[in-house]
């Protein structure tokens, strides 16, 4: 299927691992010109040579903290002046931060929130003006199941996804005058850096512990029977960025393999 992105550009933040390099690779694959974002260029290096390798498209990387507006400023402006325009955002920025009521310190709720809520704010208000210009703009923000039906110990997480949730109705509101369509991909567990990072340290301890046995435990629960790749979850968000979904806005769709307890 032709998505209709060819020569559309777009932004996708965290997008030097996981989810965001997933959805970079299928949107580059389909002709659109993409930013990847993260804190450590050596990193977002690495991933662009990946990513063009897979897709033979055209991809750059750009450092920046998402949770500093001055830099998520130069960011945007940085991507206008190599590609001229933005037509996507992707926020998808943040890891997983998960703990009780009575052992969360405000420094988790302020980097959680630092690059969930204020990062998304702060490249979606950055992005805007360009977005309006793009005359078919598109916000895609990155959330989980998690936001819309909390379970205990999974605060800030469950909290900053609640937020952006919100953040994504409200926008999707204010910005269709302006032909801006803005959705969530609310995902679940998937095969991501920071789950091999787990398998990492619990490999250490037992080194017959082998990474296809970690996938098993973390998708043992899930309906599907199994650990969602990250491509799954990239060609949604690359869908809903496109033509193809051009009438679909204000919308929550969870990429979990059936877990969350809603729709």
């Amino acid at each position: 299927m032709d998505l209709g992105l060819n020569n559309k550009v777009a932004i996708v933040t965290g997008g030097s691992d996981g989810i965001g390099k997933a959805a970079a690779t299928t949107m580059a694959a389909e002709g659109a010109k993409v930013a990847i974002v993260g804190r450590t260029q050596e990193k977002l290096d690495k991933a662009v040579a990946e990513i063009q390798s897979e897709s033979k498209g055209t991809v750059i990387g750009v450092a920046a903290d998402v949770s500093v507006e001055s830099d998520v400023q130069t960011m945007v402006e940085t991507v206008v002046s190599e590609f001229g325009g933005v037509d996507i955002l992707v926020n998808n920025a943040g890891t997983s931060s998960a703990t009780t009521l009575e052992k969360m310190t405000d420094e988790q709720l302020k980097i959680d929130f630092g690059i969930k809520v204020y990062g998304a704010i702060y490249c979606a208000r950055a992005a805007l003006p360009h977005l309006k210009k793009s005359g078919k703009g598109a916000i895609i923000n990155t959330t989980t199941p998690g936001g819309k039906a909390s379970v205990p110990g999974s605060q800030p997480t469950s909290l900053s996804r609640a937020s952006g949730i919100s953040l994504t109705k409200s926008w999707a509101g204010e910005l269709a005058q302006h032909n801006i369509r803005v959705n969530t991909v609310c995902v679940g567990v998937l095969k991501s850096g920071q789950h091999r990072a787990r398998w990492e340290a619990a490999n250490a301890k037992d080194p017959n512990y082998s990474l296809e046995d970690h996938w098993a435990v973390v998708g043992k629960n899930v309906p599907l029977g199994r650990i969602g790749e990250a491509k799954e979850a990239g060609d949604v968000i690359a869908f809903l960025a496109s033509e193809r979904a051009s009438y679909v806005t204000g919308t929550a769709v969870n990429v979990d393999g059936g877990t969350a307890p809603v729709v």
